[in-house]
C-alpha cells in the first residue's frame, strides 16, 4: 500500500481507529481493499467517484433536508470505501442486537399489557407516562403476530477501547435499510473483485425474512392472500426516496394515509376497482400521526379508525402503535436490570453510560459531573440540541444545573462518546483523489422478527461525520454514508429477491389494484407535462420573434407599454405570440417591464403561478408522488428539465436572481427543455405498461392538449384577420408548422390551417385527434370499472358536442371569406368563424366537466354531485 494514501490521514489520539492498529499497522481485513486502492490510478479513482454521482443522480436518490435554502431534495452521499468488519467480530454484534430487540419487544408487551415493570418499580412510571410516545388508546392491544416490534434498529458506536456501545434505539419505524441496500448496489460495483473474493455477506436474506414473516403473521380470513403495504408520510418526509425504493424492492405497494380507509374494523386500500383489504401495514408513519380519530386529531397523514382496527386484530401493524415509547434516552439506564429480570441474562452490549435525572441520585451525579457529560432530552418530542458540559462557562453550568433541578424528568446526562474513525476517500481536489481522510463513524444495524427468532442484517448503514472536527452523526447536518461489509470465512448465500426461474404462479400482470391516489397523480402528471411542453413551445416562438423583430416593432404600433395585447388589430408575429402568452397567463403584467423581461419571468420566475418554472415544479411534484411507477428514463428526463430551469432565488442582499438571463440564452434553454419534454413523452409511450395507470397518464395529456387547442383556436378566430403572422403563431403553438409546409408549400392560409389544427383526425396535435383518443380510453375505462350508463359521467354530452364539431362544414368559412372579402383575404368575425369558436368553447367546457367526473369516480370515490359541472 503506497504511503501517499495515508499522507493526510489523522492518527487517532483518544479514538479507536478502524483502519490502523497499534504502531500504525494496517488491520488485516482492510488489506485487500487498500491494495486495490493503492494500485488504482487517479483517473480510476475519479471515475469511481463519478460513477457514484451519476448513479445517485440517475436513480434520483435523495435525502430531504428540512429548511434547506437549496431545496428539500438533496442528493444522497456515499463514500466509495466501505466500512469492513470481520466475521468473528460481527458474530458478537449480531447476537447482541438480536438480544436487545427481543428484550425491547418484551418491555413493550408489558407496558401495553400487565405493566408489571411499572408496578414493581423496575421502570419509573414518570419515565413511561411522561413520554408523549406512550399511547393510552393502545393499552390492552395485542398484535396478531404476538410481537409488538417487527423491525428494530440500533445505532452503534465503538468506544476507545474497541468495544461496541448502543447509543440509541429505533423502534417506531426504523429508517435507512433502503439506503443501506442502495449503498451496497453502488459500492459492490466499484470493487467487484474485492467484494467477491473477500466473501462479503449479502443483504437479500434479511429482506426475504421480512417478507416471509409479515406474510405468515398476516391475519387473513379463509381463502384470502396476505396483502401487505408500506405506509409512508408522503414526499415531504426526509426519507421518502428510501421508502419508495424499499417498497419496490420488497414488492409492497407504497401508500399514504389518504389511500386507506377503515370500514367495519377492517383496513382497505382504495383502488380503481374498488376497495381491497389490507392485512399488514409496514409503517413508516410516526405513532401519533397514524389515526386522527384517537391520537393526533389534526393529523392529515393518518387513517381514521386505524387504532380500532389494530385493537380488533384485523390488521397487523409493523411496528405496533405506541412503540415510540422505547425511543427514550432515559430508558438506556434501566435496560441492564431489565435484561436480568425479563431474560435472565446480562445485557450483551451496553449502552453509553446514561443517568436519567428523574431519579434523585442520578440528578445529583449529573450536576456534580456536568463538565464531563452531555445533556440530552429524555424524550424525542423535546426539540433540543445536545449540550456539551465541556463547552459551557461556569455561569452557564450553573444555569443548566438550576434548569435540571426544575424539570429533572425531562433530561438525561450521558457520557461523551468518542466515536471511532474510519477512512474516507478525499474528493476535495484532483491532487487529493487518492488520499484517505479520517472521519468519525457510527453504524445503524437492523433486525427483523421471524417465527424462528430475530434475524440481523449482515451489515447496515454506516454514517459518517461531515468533517474531521464533528462528532455528531446527522444526515441533516451534511453527513455522508458508507456501505458496510461483513466478511465471511465460508461461501456466502447467493439468494436474491429477483428469482432466476419464474413459474406460472410468479406471473404478474398489471391490474386494477393500483391506488386511486397513484392514478390521480399520473393523471395530473400527464396534464402538467403537456402544459410544460405547450408553454415552452409558445415562449420559444415569442423569443424567436423578439430576436428577429425587436421591441421596436411593438413600439411603432404603440403596444409595448400596454398592460395587455389582447384584442389588438393586425398584430405582427411578436405581438401575436405575446397575445397567446397572455392568454395562458404565462407572462406577468407589463407595469413598465420590457417584453424581454416579461419573457424571462415567464420562463424562470416561480413567483408567477402561470410561469413555465411554476408549471414544471407542479410536474415534478406529481411525478414524485408516483416515483415507484416511473422508470429511470422518466427520471432522467425530469431531472434534466429541473436542471434546465433550476430554481432561482434572490439572495440576502436582494440580488436579482434573473439578472444573468439574456436574450441569447432563452431560446437555447427552451430548446433543451422541449427536447426533454419530447423524451418524457416518448418514454411514457414506449416504456410504460399499458395498464390503468398509463391510461390515466394519457387521459391527462389528451385533456390538457384538447383544452389548449380549443382555447387557442377559439381565441384566434375571435380576432381573426387572416394574416400570415397570426396564422403562423397558431401553427407554431399547435406544433403543426412543418406539417403545413410539407403539405402546401405556400404561405399559411386560414382554411388549410384550421383543417390541420382542428379537423384532421390523423394529426396527433389536432382537436379531433384528441377527441378520438379520449373517447377510446374513456370507453375502455368505463367498460372495465363501471356498471352504469356512461351518461352519468358526462361522456355522452362530450360525444354529442364533439360530433357536432366534427360535422362542421369548412365551406361556411370559405363562403364567409368571399362574402366579406372578395379579394380572397380572410374575414374578421364572420358568421362561420364565430360559430366555430363557439363550438370549440363548448368542447373546452365539456372536457373540463369530463375531467371533474373522472376525479369524482376514480380519485375521490364519490357519486357525481350534479349533471353538469363547469370549469
Amino acid at each position: 500500500m503506497p504511503q501517499s494514501l495515508l499522507s493526510l490521514y489523522a492518527r487517532p489520539t483518544v479514538r479507536y481507529d478502524e483502519l490502523l492498529s497499534a504502531g500504525d499497522k494496517l488491520r488485516p481485513h482492510w488489506q485487500p481493499l487498500l491494495d486495490a486502492l493503492g494500485a488504482s490510478t487517479p483517473e480510476q479513482m475519479r471515475a469511481r467517484q463519478q460513477f457514484i454521482a451519476e448513479r445517485i443522480r440517475e436513480n434520483g436518490t435523495t435525502y430531504n433536508v428540512y429548511a434547506d435554502p437549496q431545496g428539500t431534495d438533496r442528493p444522497w452521499t456515499v463514500d466509495p470505501l466501505p466500512f469492513i468488519l470481520p466475521i468473528e467480530e460481527w458474530a458478537q454484534v449480531e447476537a447482541a442486537v438480536a438480544q436487545r430487540a427481543h428484550l425491547l419487544d418484551r418491555v413493550l408487551a408489558d407496558l401495553y399489557g400487565p405493566q408489571n415493570l411499572i408496578r414493581t418499580g423496575a421502570l419509573p412510571a414518570a419515565l413511561v407516562y411522561g413520554h408523549n410516545g406512550f399511547l393510552w388508546p393502545c393499552l390492552g392491544t395485542f398484535p396478531p403476530s404476538g410481537h409488538f416490534l417487527h423491525v428494530y434498529a440500533a445505532d452503534l458506536a465503538r468506544s476507545p477501547d474497541g468495544r461496541w456501545w448502543v447509543i440509541a434505539d429505533r423502534t417506531q419505524g426504523p429508517s435507512g435499510a433502503g439506503y443501506a441496500l442502495e449503498n451496497r448496489l453502488i459500492v459492490s460495483r466499484l470493487f467487484p473483485d474485492q467484494f467477491r473474493d473477500q466473501r462479503v455477506l449479502h443483504l437479500a436474506d434479511f429482506f426475504r425474512h421480512m417478507q416471509d414473516s409479515l406474510a405468515r403473521w398476516a391475519p387473513v380470513d379463509a381463502g384470502e392472500t396476505p396483502f401487505i403495504v408500506l405506509l409512508s408520510p408522503g414526499p415531504y418526509n426526509e426519507t421518502y426516496f428510501e421508502q419508495s425504493y424499499l417498497a419496490r424492492y420488497l414488492g409492497f405497494p407504497l401508500v399514504e394515509g389518504q389511500d386507506l380507509t377503515v370500514r367495519g374494523n377492517t383496513v382497505y386500500v382504495k383502488t380503481l376497482a374498488g376497495l381491497r383489504r389490507v392485512h399488514v401495514i409496514l409503517r413508516r408513519l410516526d405513532d401519533d400521526y397514524a389515526d386522527p380519530l384517537e391520537l393526533r386529531g389534526e393529523s392529515s397523514l393518518g387513517v381514521p379508525g386505524l387504532v380500532q382496527a389494530a385493537r380488533s386484530g384485523r390488521v397487523l401493524l409493523a411496528n405496533a402503535l405506541g412503540s415510540g415509547v422505547l425511543e427514550s434516552a432515559g430508558l438506556l439506564a434501566f435496560l441492564p436490570k431489565l435484561a436480568e429480570h425479563l431474560l435472565g441474562e446480562p445485557l450483551a452490549m451496553p449502552a453509553v453510560a446514561t443517568w436519567w435525572c428523574g431519579e434523585s441520585p442520578a440528578l445529583d451525579y449529573v450536576i456534580e459531573h456536568l463538565e464531563s457529560l452531555v445533556i440530552k432530552p429524555a424524550y424525542p418530542s423535546q426539540r433540543m440540541e445536545p449540550v456539551f458540559g465541556r463547552d459551557l462557562s461556569a455561569a452557564e453550568r450553573d444555569h443548566w444545573a438550576e434548569r435540571l433541578r426544575q424539570r429533572p424528568h425531562a433530561y438525561v446526562g450521558q457520557e461523551i462518546v468518542q466515536l471511532s474513525q474510519a477512512p474516507v476517500l478525499s474528493g476535495a481536489s484532483p491532487s487529493l483523489d487518492r488520499r484517505l481522510l479520517a472521519r468519525a463513524i457510527g453504524v445503524r444495524v437492523y433486525a427483523v422478527a421471524t417465527p424462528e427468532g430475530w434475524r440481523v442484517m449482515p451489515g447496515g448503514l454506516t454514517r459518517v461525520a461531515g468533517s474531521g472536527k464533528v462528532d455528531i452523526l446527522s444526515m441533516q447536518r451534511g453527513g455522508s454514508s458508507k456501505d458496510t461489509w461483513v466478511l465471511s470465512d465460508k461461501p456466502v448465500s447467493q439468494f436474491s429477491l429477483l428469482k432466476g426461474v419464474l413459474g406460472a404462479r410468479d406471473i404478474v400482470r398489471a391490474g386494477p389494484q393500483i391506488a386511486s391516489r397513484a392514478v390521480e397523480n399520473l393523471f395530473w402528471l400527464g396534464r402538467y407535462a403537456e402544459r410544460v411542453e405547450n408553454s415552452a413551445r409558445l415562449l420559444r416562438f415569442a423569443c424567436e420573434r423578439l430576436n428577429l423583430e425587436g421591441e421596436s416593432s411593438l413600439k411603432q404600433k404603440g403596444l409595448a407599454a400596454e398592460p395587455s395585447l389582447l384584442g389588438t388589430d393586425e398584430p405582427g408575429q411578436l405581438a401575436a405570440a405575446i397575445r397567446y402568452c397572455e392568454l395562458f397567463w404565462l407572462l406577468p403584467p407589463a407595469k413598465g417591464r420590457s417584453v424581454l423581461r416579461r419573457l424571462i419571468e415567464g420562463v424562470h420566475d416561480e413567483r408567477n403561478p402561470g410561469s413555465l418554472a411554476s408549471t414544471l415544479r407542479r410536474t415534478l411534484w406529481a411525478a414524485t408522488q408516483v416515483r415507484d411507477r416511473l422508470s429511470l428514463d422518466h427520471w432522467h428526463s425530469l431531472n434534466r428539465m429541473h436542471d434546465i430551469l433550476r430554481r432561482r432565488q434572490a439572495d440576502a442582499n436582494g440580488t436579482d436572481p434573473l439578472a444573468d438571463v439574456s436574450m441569447a440564452s432563452l431560446p437555447s434553454t427552451l430548446d433543451r427543455l422541449l427536447l426533454a419534454c419530447v423524451s418524457l413523452s416518448g418514454f411514457a409511450m414506449d416504456d410504460m405498461m399499458r395498464d390503468a395507470g398509463w391510461r390515466f397518464l394519457v387521459l391527462g395529456r389528451r385533456i390538457e392538449r384538447l383544452q389548449s387547442r380549443c382555447q387557442t383556436v377559439a381565441h384566434f378566430l375571435d380576432g381573426c384577420s387572416g394574416q400570415p403572422s397570426g396564422i403562423e403563431a397558431l401553427l407554431q403553438l399547435a406544433d403543426c408548422a412543418e406539417t403545413y409546409r410539407q403539405r402546401y408549400l405556400r404561405t399559411p392560409d386560414i382554411l388549410p390551417t384550421l383543417d390541420l389544427v382542428v379537423f384532421d383526425a390523423d394529426n396527433p396535435h389536432s382537436v379531433i385527434f384528441q377527441v378520438d383518443m379520449l373517447l377510446r380510453y374513456l370507453e375502455s375505462l368505463l367498460g372495465e370499472f363501471l356498471r352504469v350508463s356512461d351518461a352519468d359521467y358526462g361522456l355522452s354530452d362530450f360525444r354529442d358536442i364533439s360530433n357536432t364539431l366534427r360535422a362542421f362544414p369548412l365551406e361556411d368559412l370559405e363562403l364567409g371569406r368571399k362574402d366579406c372579402h372578395p379579394s380572397e383575404q380572410a374575414c374578421a368575425n364572420c358568421g362561420g368563424c364565430t360559430e366555430l369558436a363557439a363550438q370549440l368553447r363548448l368542447l373546452y367546457a365539456a372536457a373540463g366537466a369530463l375531467s371533474n367526473r373522472i376525479a369524482e369516480r376514480f380519485f375521490a370515490h364519490v357519486a357525481p354531485t350534479s349533471r353538469v359541472l363547469s370549469t
